[in-house]
C-alpha cells in the first residue's frame, strides 16, 4: 500500500463536503496515479469525467499508462490522455490526463465544462503559467456556472494554505508520504571545468561507488548531448546512457524511463522534466548539477530568453528524492554544502516572468477586461500584461478599447500561441495555411528539421524526416491548416513575410560587417559570416539566442523589403533637412519600422516651410546659443534682463523663455532662409523686439539706454550683463568734472576707470568718494607713467578731456 492511501479517507470526505480541496503529498506518495482512480467511485462524480492536469507531455502519458496498467486495460479505455501531437481517448474514457495548455483550451471552449465532474491540478507547485491560468478559469467557472464542479489541487511542495485561501478556504489534506533514506554527498563546484565534464566525473565516481541506475539532472539539451558524447567515449559494456528532454521523440522518452534490462545499468541524463510525476525504475543514484534553464521574458524587447539559474531548495529536495523512490539511495550534488542555504526556497512562478500575450488573449476571450476580473495566486505583473495587450493590438486581436476583434476571436480559438495563430490565419488568406502551419510546427517543436538557421533548409529537413515525431508534427500541422477555415488565393507570400507576421519586432536589416543585423527594436543580432543568411539585406527572425549586447539568430528567413508594405500601419515617417556636399540644404524623407529605415527619399529643393520647421527644431534642441546673434540683439536681451529684475512686467528674454516661444518670434523670420547662418543680426534684433510691447519699447531707451555719454560728449556702451550691474569702461580723463556718480534706471553705473593706455586703474560705484579718497595715490602713480596727460589735484572741478596736454604746456 502506498502512503497516499492513508490520506484518502480525509480527501474523500473533504470532496464530499466541499467543491474544492488541496492535497499536499511528497514525491513517491502515489498521489498522481492513485487519487484519480480512487475518485472514480465517489457518488458526486456520477458519470462525469475526471480531468487530470500534468505540466508536461511525458508526465501525462506516463501517468495515464500507469493508471491503465493498474486497471489492466490499454490506454484509451477508462484512462486516456490528450497532449500536443498525441491523443488516446475514447467514449469509455472517464479519467483523461491532459497537459495544462490543453485544459486551458477545453475550459475556454466550454466554460461550463459539461460532462466533467472534477479537475485535478497535479504538481501545482511547479506554478506554470498555464496551471495558474487554468485554476483561475476553473475557479471562475465553478463560482458562476458549476457549483458542483470539484477542484483538487495536488502538490509535493506547496504553501497549501495560500491555495486554500484562493479556493475560499478549501480544506487542506496532507500525506506524510514515504521515501527511503537518501544519503547526500557534496562534490563541490569546479569552475575550471565545463558543467558536462563535472557531470561525467561524477557519473564515473557514482558508477564505481554505488549500484543501481543513475539519474543525472542537467540544465538543457545541449549539456545532455555533450555529456552523452563524453560518456560514450568511456563506454562500459553494462551501462546504457539515455537522454531525456522535452524535444526528444516520445518513443525515445519512453525508453529512457523504462527499467534497465537485467544485468545492465542505466544513466538517464535529464532536464527538470524528470523532477516530478515520473518514477524511473531502478534509479537509486541522483547526480544534481544544481542549475536549471528557465524562460525569462523581456517585455521591452519582446524576447523570451532561456536563463540558466540556480535551482530552488524545493527543486533540489525534489531531485534528491528521486533516489529514494523504491529503495535507499545516494544523491551527489555538484556544489558545496554551504551553498544549499543560499538557494531560494522556491522557484518564481512562471506568471511573473513569462510572455503574457497568450494569457491576455485568453482573458479577453473569457470576457475579463482586466486582471481584477479573475483571482490568481500571484497576479501577473501589470507592465508585462500591458505590453502583452499592446502586442495583441499589433496582431489585430484587440481593438484600441481592448475588446476582442473578430480576428482576435479566431486567434483565441486556434490551438497555437497568438503570434503563430496570427501567422497561419494571415497565410490562409492567400491559400498558404499549410506552409505557415509547417513553420509553426518547427517553431513549437524544437529540433524538428535539424538545427540550420535558415528556415528554408529546416522546412526541407522536416519534409525528409520520416521519424514518428516528425510524422506526428506534420499531421498536427495539417490539422492546424484545416482549422484555419480558409482557402484563399493570391500572390504567394514568402517564408520571411510569414515569419514577420508572427514576429514583426524581429524584422532585421543588415548593418556593418557581413552577418551583422539590427532588429526593429534596435538590438543587434548576428549569424555566422559563412552562413548563406549573412548575405541577405533583410531577414525575418523567429528565434534568437540571448547575448549580452547582441543575439545569435537561430532561425530566420530572407525578407524582401517591398513586402514590409504589409506593416504600413506601423510605419513612422520623418522629414528632416541635411546639408549636401555643396552646402545646400536638401530634404530627406525617412520611412521607418521601429528603428529600421525602410525607405529613404531625397529632395534637393525642399519646401521652405519644411526648412523653417527643421531650423526651428534645431534651435529647440540645441538652444538659442547657436543663432548668429549681433551686438544689438545681445544688448537688447541684457537690457531686458536688467529691467525685468526690477519689474516683472518686462518680458523674459532668457534662453529658456526664448526656446519656449520660438513659434512667436523666430519662426516668422525663418521662412525663406536656407540655414541659420543666413539670418542677419539686425533681423534677429527685430524679431526679439516683437516680444516687447509697444508701450515698453518707448520706455526702453529712457530706462536702459544702450550707451552712456561722458562729459566730453563721447558715448560708451553700457554692459548690462556685467556681474556687478551695468558697467561702463571709460578713460578717467573723460569723467573729470563729474561731482555726482552717474546712474541708469536709478542704479549706479559701475565705472571702470581706465588709464590713457586703457588699463583699469579703479572700479567704483562712488565717483565723488574716489576723487576725495584714493585719487591722490592713483594720480601720483599715473603722472609718472603718463606725464603728457592732465592729472589735476581736484578732478571734480577739472575740465574733462579726451586728449593729452597740448605741446609746450
Amino acid at each position: 500500500m502506498l502512503p497516499i492511501h492513508e490520506a484518502l479517507p480525509d480527501l474523500k470526505a473533504a470532496l464530499a463536503a466541499s467543491n474544492a480541496a488541496v492535497l499536499v503529498a511528497p514525491p513517491g506518495a502515489g498521489k498522481t496515479t492513485v487519487v484519480p482512480l480512487e475518485l472514480l467511485g465517489e457518488p458526486w462524480r456520477g458519470d462525469g469525467k475526471i480531468i487530470v492536469l500534468e505540466p508536461r507531455r511525458l508526465a501525462a502519458r506516463a501517468a495515464a499508462e500507469r493508471m491503465a496498467r493498474t486497471l489492466g486495460e490499454p490506454v484509451g479505455q477508462t484512462v486516456g490522455y490528450r497532449v500536443r501531437l498525441q491523443s488516446r481517448v475514447s467514449a469509455a474514457t472517464r479519467i483523461e490526463v491532459v497537459t495544462e495548455g490543453v485544459f486551458t483550451r477545453m475550459v475556454l471552449a466550454d466554460p461550463e465544462l459539461a460532462g466533467v465532474a472534477c479537475v485535478v491540478f497535479d504538481e501545482f507547485h511547479e506554478r506554470s503559467l498555464d496551471a495558474d491560468l487554468g485554476l483561475a478559469l476553473a475557479r471562475d467557472a465553478q463560482r458562476l456556472l458549476r457549483e458542483d464542479l470539484r477542484l483538487l489541487v495536488m502538490s509535493a511542495t506547496l504553501d497549501g494554505a495560500a491555495v486554500a485561501r484562493l479556493l475560499d478556504g478549501a480544506p487542506v489534506v496532507e500525506s506524510l508520504g514515504r521515501m527511503f533514506p537518501v544519503e547526500t554527498r557534496y562534490l563541490g563546484r569546479d569552475d575550471r571545468l565545463r558543467l558536462e565534464d563535472q557531470a561525467v566525473r561524477a557519473v564515473e565516481k557514482a558508477l564505481a561507488e554505488e549500484s543501481g541506475s543513475l539519474l543525472v539532472f542537467l540544465p538543457g539539451q545541449g549539456e545532455i548531448l555533450r555529456t552523452a558524447e563524453r560518456l560514450a567515449e568511456r563506454s562500459r559494456p553494462n551501462v546504457e546512457v539515455a537522454p531525456l528532454y522535452g524535444a526528444l521523440d516520445p518513443r525515445d522518452q519512453d525508453r529512457a524511463i523504462e527499467p534497465a534490462p537485467p544485468g545492465r545499468r542505466k544513466v538517464v541524463l535529464a532536464t527538470s522534466i524528470a523532477e516530478t510525476s515520473l518514477t524511473i525504475q531502478g534509479v537509486r543514484v541522483v547526480i544534481d548539477c544544481g542549475v536549471a534553464r528557465v524562460p525569462r521574458y523581456d517585455p521591452a524587447s519582446g524576447l523570451t530568453r532561456l536563463a540558466t539559474v540556480r535551482v530552488s531548495r524545493a527543486a533540489a529536495d525534489q531531485r534528491r528524492g528521486r533516489a529514494g523512490r523504491t529503495e535507499s539511495g545516494v544523491c551527489y550534488r555538484l556544489w558545496d554544502e554551504a551553498e544549499t542555504r543560499a538557494l531560494p526556497a522556491y522557484a518564481d512562478p512562471e506568471i511573473l516572468d513569462a510572455d503574457l500575450s497568450g494569457l491576455a488573449l485568453d482573458l479577453a476571450r473569457w470576457g475579463a477586461r482586466d486582471l481584477g476580473d479573475l483571482v490568481f495566486l500571484d497576479p501577473p505583473p501589470a507592465a508585462a500584461f500591458a505590453e502583452a495587450r499592446a502586442l495583441l493590438q499589433r496582431l489585430e486581436a484587440l481593438d484600441p478599447a481592448g475588446v476582442l476583434t473578430a480576428h482576435g476571436r479566431a486567434l483565441a480559438e486556434f490551438p497555437l500561441a497568438p503570434r503563430l495563430a496570427h501567422m497561419v490565419l494571415k497565410a490562409a488568406d492567400t491559400g498558404q495555411a499549410p506552409r505557415a502551419a509547417r513553420i509553426a510546427a518547427l517553431i513549437t517543436e524544437r529540433g524538428l528539421g535539424g538545427r540550420d538557421a535558415d528556415l528554408r533548409h529546416r522546412l526541407d529537413g522536416l519534409e525528409r524526416d520520416r521519424s514518428p515525431r516528425a510524422r506526428d508534427a506534420k499531421a498536427l500541422a495539417d490539422r492546424w491548416a484545416g482549422l484555419s477555415g480558409k482557402a484563399g488565393k493570391g500572390e504567394p507570400l514568402s517564408d520571411g513575410l510569414l515569419l514577420a507576421f508572427a514576429y514583426p519586432e524581429r524584422v532585421a536589416k543588415a548593418r556593418g560587417g557581413q552577418g551583422e543585423f539590427q532588429l526593429v527594436t534596435g538590438r543587434g543580432a548576428f549569424v555566422e559570416p559563412t552562413d548563406a543568411l549573412a548575405r541577405e539585406p533583410w531577414l525575418a527572425v523567429a528565434e534568437l539566442g540571448g547575448g549580452d549586447r547582441r543575439d545569435r539568430i537561430l532561425l530566420a528567413a530572407p525578407l524582401d523589403p517591398a513586402e514590409l508594405a504589409a506593416f504600413a500601419a506601423q510605419f513612422e515617417v520623418e522629414e528632416r533637412l541635411e546639408e549636401s556636399g555643396g552646402g545646400r540644404l536638401r530634404a530627406k524623407r525617412l520611412t521607418r519600422l521601429g528603428r529600421l529605415t525602410v525607405r529613404e527619399e531625397v529632395d534637393d529643393s525642399p519646401d521652405p516651410a519644411l526648412i523653417a520647421r527643421t531650423l526651428a527644431d534645431r534651435v529647440r534642441r540645441d538652444g538659442v546659443k547657436i543663432l548668429p546673434w549681433g551686438d544689438a540683439a545681445r544688448s537688447l536681451r541684457d537690457r531686458a534682463a536688467f529691467l525685468r529684475a526690477r519689474d516683472p512686467a518686462w518680458p523674459d528674454l532668457s534662453d529658456a523663455a526664448l526656446v519656449a516661444s520660438l513659434d512667436d518670434w523666430l519662426a516668422p523670420v525663418l521662412l525663406g532662409v536656407r540655414g541659420l547662418n543666413a539670418l542677419k543680426p539686425d533681423v534677429l534684433d527685430g524679431a526679439l523686439r516683437t516680444l516687447i510691447p509697444w508701450d515698453l519699447q518707448r520706455r526702453l531707451d529712457a530706462e536702459a539706454p544702450v550707451r552712456w555719454t561722458a562729459p566730453t560728449g563721447n558715448s560708451f556702451a553700457i554692459d548690462y550683463a556685467a556681474e556687478a550691474g551695468p558697467r561702463v569702461d571709460v578713460r578717467v580723463q573723460e569723467v573729470f568734472g563729474l561731482a555726482q556718480h552717474p546712474t541708469v534706471g536709478g542704479t549706479p553705473i559701475t565705472m571702470s576707470l581706465l588709464s590713457p593706455g586703457h588699463r583699469p586703474i579703479q572700479t567704483t560705484k562712488d565717483l565723488p568718494g574716489f576723487w576725495k579718497g584714493s585719487w591722490r595715490d592713483v594720480r601720483s602713480d599715473m603722472r609718472g607713467r603718463y606725464p603728457k596727460h592732465v592729472w589735476p589735484e581736484d578732478p571734480a572741478t577739472a575740465a574733462p578731456t579726451a586728449r593729452a596736454k597740448p605741446r609746450g604746456t
